[in-house]
């Protein structure tokens, strides 16, 4: 997740995504971006996001957990 997010924005030094465990099968996943480069991660409509959010569907496949992608900026 983290190198596709870095592909998308201009402060690829600025990524970081962290996983946290919500309940048992279900995970929100939290990309932190650059403040600039939060509607980027987002897109027009929420198509970036939608695309990166099937994605990671594609993990609930393989392994039955459910995920929850969230962008934020990283004010640190």
């Amino acid at each position: 997740m983290r190198e596709f997010a870095k592909l998308i924005v201009s402060h690829p030094e600025a990524i970081r995504v962290e996983r946290h465990n919500l309940a048992e099968k279900f995970d929100e996943i939290v990309i932190y971006a650059h403040k600039e480069d939060a509607g980027k991660l987002i897109g027009k409509e929420g198509h970036t996001i939608n695309a990166l959010k099937t994605l990671i569907g594609g993990c609930k496949a393989k392994d039955g957990i459910s995920y929850r992608v969230n962008v934020r900026t990283d004010e640190a």
